[in-house]
């Protein structure tokens, strides 16, 4: 099944670099010479004096943005490893046309982290109490894909196909119910939501610190391994890899009867960004229906690809 061919529009990267110019014409920054370092939930700039801006792409961001923050400084305090926020840039989040910008201190990173550091990293969140503020329950994983079909629904720029639709509205509504069925969940424990190798930097005196917290809750903690197992299966993780990070943590999700009912939720939830991208940016376009083709034919072992940026 093939989307419906787009209308041209403004891509995701030229929005947002119209908006790192000018909230950085407005705080004193220096966009000049500002390097975009990836476009996914978040356009990501690294300006040139050692300050990364994030301007979020999700609808939802504005309401979920403070919470990040907070997050962010409470980790600070337990000197948890963790991206910490720009706070002496001022006040923040601050909107500009419409996005949600937030300001963090720049990760000179330096090499390619391992899944044994993520799977010790897991742990010791894992480990801490769950914050004293209000945090977002992990009750519903496929909740923001299956807002965003339905906004597909009524975009006009045709992202989804009718049929492509119907069957992510089924298919979501299966997995969902499944997920209520699950048992042997555990305890919940403070979540990243996104731990994926990829969110974890090596800083350049060889520490790792955790970034991206945009998934940030509190809810079962397979939520956040499965990501790795996740990598094996679509991401070229090898097996040797989990089985580091299996170990790191202390505990083998394979061994969990719901493995393959939570593993089949995370492929689900791996679409939905390139649904909400895919009008504006080239990447999701051509990635979106690699995944959609792979998952309604129920091929659990096509390679997926990351975005470059």
């Amino acid at each position: 099944m093939t989307p419906v061919t787009s209308p041209e529009r403004n891509s995701l990267a030229e929005e947002a670099t119209a908006v790192l110019r000018e909230v950085c014409r407005k705080t004193g920054l220096d966009a000049e010479g500002a390097h975009l370092m990836r476009v996914r939930s978040n356009a990501v700039f690294k300006l040139r004096g050692e300050i990364v801006v994030r301007i979020a792409t999700a609808p939802d961001a504005l309401t979920r943005t403070p919470v990040v923050l907070a997050v962010a400084r409470w980790l600070a305090e337990r000197g948890f490893p963790s991206v910490r926020p720009a706070d002496e840039l001022g006040d923040q989040p601050v909107v500009q046309s419409g996005r949600v910008v937030t300001f963090w201190r720049y990760v000179p990173a330096s090499g390619r982290p391992t899944t044994t550091e993520l799977g010790r990293i897991l742990r010791d969140l894992h480990r801490l109490p769950v914050p004293p503020f209000a945090l977002k329950r992990l009750a519903d994983p496929l909740a923001d894909i299956r807002r965003t079909v339905e906004r597909a629904a009524a975009d006009e720029a045709g992202v989804l196909t009718p049929r492509q639709r119907d069957w992510l509205r089924h298919r979501v509504a299966e997995l969902t119910a499944r997920w209520d069925d699950l048992d042997d969940i555990g305890p919940h424990v403070l979540l990243h939501g996104d731990a994926w190798i990829d969110n974890l930097l090596r800083h350049a005196d060889g520490h790792v610190v955790l970034c991206d917290w945009d998934g940030v809750a509190v809810g079962p903690r397979q939520w956040d391994l499965v990501h790795t197992y996740h990598g094996q299966r679509r991401f070229g993780l090898t097996a040797g890899d989990v089985d580091a990070f299996a170990a790191a943590y202390g505990r083998d999700l394979r061994a969990w009867p719901g493995y393959s009912t939570l593993m089949e939720i995370r492929d689900m939830y791996a679409v939905g960004i390139h649904i909400r991208n895919a009008a504006g940016d080239p990447f999701s376009r051509r990635e979106l229906p690699r995944r959609l083709d792979s998952l309604t034919k129920g091929d659990g072992h096509a390679r997926w690809y990351m975005s470059p940026a």
